[in-house]
């Protein structure tokens, strides 16, 4: 089977995960803070999408709530927080340049050949659909470990991390249905509980050292070993 043998509102699907798929690039590569987070943003309105789509094609009712829950917590929300937090951070003008961006950007593309690779078994049970929205979810993961791994700023760290979420999110919408409603409102609570620790953190952390950079902290705690 074909993508074009595919229902029109499965290519849809398939095409906007690969928009998902190039906004973990485009959050990969980013520089400024304020930026990212915008991807981000507009990650999570795809990803509201890509839920409605789903509903409307299974009619799961249930994910009608999903969507409006992931556009109001990942697209709006969650932004805003960032937002307010980098202000009062006085983050918003400052800039992370990504090392090695060729060798970054190569390595993100071995994560979805991997991705794909991982996922091929499923073209043998002509499960075409499924096999392209896992291999994308999971790509959209491991794009955002690599981010976590590479980024210095911690707030980048934390957008490769809703990301991720965000990555796990597509896969179990798309490929299953989707979750429960109580179990999607655990991990929405989950999700916002931690969004607020990391603030927490970030500004205890900015008062102490001021400063969020990881290396720098890793600095400070091998200094810190070395005279004890």
């Amino acid at each position: 089977m074909n993508l074009e043998q595919l229902p029109l509102l499965q290519q849809l699907m398939v095409v906007l995960a690969a928009v998902v798929l190039f906004t973990s690039f485009v959050l990969l590569e980013q520089a400024r803070i304020v930026a990212a987070i915008h991807v981000f943003a507009w990650q999570g309105v795809l990803v509201a999408l890509v839920t409605a789509i789903v509903a409307i094609s299974g009619h799961y009712l249930h994910l009608v709530f999903s969507a409006a829950l992931t556009l109001g917590l990942k697209a709006i929300l969650i932004p805003w927080m960032l937002h307010r937090l980098v202000r009062r951070l006085e983050l918003d003008r400052q800039s992370e340049p990504l090392r090695r961006p060729a060798l970054v950007i190569m390595a993100a593309l071995a994560l979805v050949i991997f991705s794909y690779w991982l996922v091929l078994p499923m073209v043998e049970k002509e499960l075409l659909f499924t096999r392209n929205i896992v291999a994308v979810s999971l790509a959209v993961v491991l794009i955002g470990l690599l981010m976590m791994v590479i980024r210095t700023q911690a707030v980048i760290q934390v957008l490769g991390f809703m990301s991720m979420e965000n990555g796990l999110f597509l896969a179990a919408v798309s490929a299953t249905g989707g979750m429960p409603l109580v179990v999607e409102l655990g991990v929405a609570f989950d999700v916002l509980v931690a969004m607020v620790l990391f603030g927490v953190f970030f500004f205890q952390i900015r008062q102490s050292i001021d400063s969020l950079d990881v290396d720098r902290m890793n600095r400070l705690t091998e200094r810190t070993d070395d005279q004890t």
